[in-house]
């Protein structure tokens, strides 16, 4: 029966291979045992662990995620984030869970010594307390844990400009909202329940131990720890599925909450198109992708909560009676020369004694569930930890399609060879390459130079590289060669065509990325705003508000296109920058006001950079830059016959 046994689990689906090979490994090992032949046992079993331990995806390219020594490392460098130093608040914490748990264990151990109803009374009280106060210092832990780990990502998240590579740039992952919110908050969870049930089993082994060896020596307690250190061995290796399961299950969430963000986002455009049947078999179908891995997550839980149960509980508590009868029965025992009523008080104290040290090694074998699925929160935060690292670095990797290659996929990783210079009131090209971060060279070299004062107007057809130009300017993507002269990146202000509204006051439409703290420390007022607004047109909608400048409310919805490009050129007004993009932000506003806009940038000494195909905006330039798409570029004065650009 043994041979064909895996003859036939190979014929099953891959993970039912996993769920009935796990049980058969454990189950009919240890249940039959005293039905196969002695010499067929071991190879049995070897066999089925072999089996079972097979990884179901070893053909896949993803990284493998497992209890091992690099998990280890992971948990090393995030620990030290969380834990900063040994006279913080976490290690106070700490300290003060592993105290209550001394408590606890002590009331258990005065309890097995003293067992009368009264003094039971009392000591179940004294541990209602401690657990209390124990859980208040495990939340407490949790949460600082978070807080501490949730600061770290977000200054490395919002650090220049990483927030944008990482969506942009970089495609190692898609879904940081995820990694940043539910991933942090369930790694931390994770470490300190499993702080919390590994130090209570072994400092109760400890204690028992003790007790244990100095009642009727050392032989059983030692037996109990081989126990333990086989089972543990053996449950920890067929664990090794539930880590990579969860990091899975983590993505799949990720992608599913994705999903369902980018639907709200772009209601009205979906709506337009009547695109809610194609979306819901988007939804659908990312749904459908979490509810099957998740069945096979429970499923292989399921089976093994039978093999952990039987293993850590079940033969854990026999072992443990038999390795206490045995110093009674022998005539060599310590307890030979003592009377029947002490040598049976001795048993009644050290069974259960044992019976606690037995239950101490399955909590802590059991334990092994929270480190399989703290291995898969430690891969995906420490992936984070690595990209964010690497982009704050000018690093970035990307995955890109290429025919050529036998697998399809190559990796592209960049630092950016090009030269930045900070210089105030020019902006100077030699010899920058204009290249996308798939790769594609849109212009091999652009070479020209604008000073302040000299507005230039950017053509050219869709894809010729416009954006990219602006991209580039703005340091969203490296400069991959030649030199950048430019001013500070407080001096340049973007404004695209379709304005970002922030969340807060009207106020700070205008302001915005400023503060009112820091527009007071500017020496600026809303009576000054309002003067802004004014140039604008836009007045009315401070008279329209009950709650003027402080009225908040959904911005991106209540104003409309225009309505939000005139207040995304009061911002530039507001800031005053020596050089202004401005990328189609004026294509939902009329002639007459664009014209009042840009004739004050002029006066307000704002050169402007702008993309527009609107050929009213020639007269406010002189200079223009003109890409054709084709690899070639042209940067000249404008003159009456050089308009037909425009088109």
């Amino acid at each position: 029966m043994a041979p064909n046994y895996s003859k036939l689990l190979n014929n099953l689906p891959k993970d039912t291979k996993v769920f009935i090979s796990l049980s058969a490994a454990s189950l009919s090992y240890w249940c039959f045992s005293t039905l196969i032949p002695q010499n067929k046992k071991s190879k049995l079993l070897k066999e089925e662990i072999k089996f079972c331990l097979e990884d179901p995806d070893k053909k896949s390219t993803s990284k493998k995620v497992q209890v091992d020594a690099e998990f280890l490392r992971a948990l090393k460098n995030i620990l030290k984030v969380i834990i900063p130093g040994f006279y913080s608040p976490e290690t106070f914490y700490l300290f003060m869970v592993a105290f209550f748990l001394v408590s606890r264990s002590l009331c258990d151990i005065y309890m097995i010594n003293n067992g009368t109803l009264i003094e039971s009374a009392i000591i179940t009280g004294n541990i209602s307390l401690v657990n209390n106060l124990m859980k208040f210092g495990l939340n407490k832990l949790k949460l600082n844990f978070r807080t501490r780990l949730s600061n770290h990502l977000y200054n490395s998240y919002l650090n220049g400009f990483t927030y944008y590579k990482m969506s942009n740039l970089d495609n190692r992952i898609s879904n940081p909202d995820q990694l940043l919110t539910q991933d942090v908050e369930k790694f931390c969870d994770s470490v300190v329940d499993l702080y919390s049930n590994v130090s209570k089993p072994i400092l109760d082994i400890m204690i028992y131990i003790q007790k244990l060896t100095v009642a009727i020596g050392g032989q059983a307690p030692a037996i109990m720890i081989c126990y333990m250190l086989f089972s543990g061995f053996l449950l920890t290796n067929l664990r090794k599925p539930i880590s990579r399961m969860t990091a899975g299950e983590q993505r799949l969430e990720g992608e599913f909450r994705f999903v369902n963000s980018r639907l709200i986002t772009n209601s009205e455009e979906i709506a337009f198109y009547n695109g809610n049947r194609r979306e819901r078999l988007n939804v659908e179908s990312s749904f459908s992708r979490l509810v099957n891995h998740l069945e096979k997550l429970i499923n292989f839980r399921c089976n093994m909560g039978f093999v952990d149960n039987i293993i850590a509980k079940y033969f854990a508590t026999c072992v443990g009676f038999s390795v206490v009868a045995y110093p009674y029965l022998i005539s060599t025992s310590p307890l030979a020369g003592k009377s029947y009523e002490e040598r049976m008080r001795e048993y009644y104290k050290t069974g259960r004694m044992l019976v606690k040290l037995a239950e101490a090694i399955g909590r802590l074998i059991l334990a092994g569930r929270e480190l399989t699925k703290l291995a898969g929160f430690t891969s995906r935060v420490q992936e984070l930890i690595v990209v964010l690292n690497d982009l704050n670095r000018g690093h970035y990797q990307r995955t890109m399609v290429d025919p050529k290659l036998s697998n399809g996929l190559t990796r592209m990783s960049s630092l950016g060879s090009g030269t930045v210079v900070y210089e105030d009131k020019i902006i100077r090209f030699e010899s920058v390459p204009l290249i996308t971060p798939n790769g594609d060279v849109l212009v091999k070299e652009l070479n020209f130079e604008v000073k302040s004062g000299m507005n230039v107007l950017v053509c050219g057809p869709n894809g010729c590289g416009k954006s990219s130009l602006f991209r580039i300017l703005g340091g969203l993507w490296p400069v991959f060669g030649g030199v950048l002269t430019k001013p500070s990146s407080g001096k340049l202000f973007y404004i695209p065509q379709r304005p970002y509204m922030t969340l807060g006051s009207f106020r700070d439409q205008v302001i915005y990325p400023d503060t009112k703290r820091e527009m007071e420390s500017k020496g600026i007022t809303d009576k000054d705003l309002e003067k802004l607004l004014e140039r604008v047109q836009l007045l009315h909608l401070l008279q329209r508000e009950e709650d003027g400048w402080n009225t908040i409310s959904d911005w991106m919805d209540v104003l409309s296109g225009g309505e939000k490009q005139r207040v995304a050129m009061a911002r530039v007004f507001y800031h005053r920058p020596q050089f202004a993009i401005l990328d189609e932000c004026t294509s939902a506003v009329s002639v007459d006001v664009e014209g009042e806009m840009y004739r004050y940038c002029r006066e307000a000494g704002i050169t402007l950079f702008t993309v527009s195909h609107r050929k009213s905006l020639w007269k406010h330039h002189e200079f223009y830059l003109h890409m054709d798409g084709r690899g070639s570029f042209e940067f000249k004065k404008i003159e009456d016959d050089t308009q037909e650009y425009g088109s």
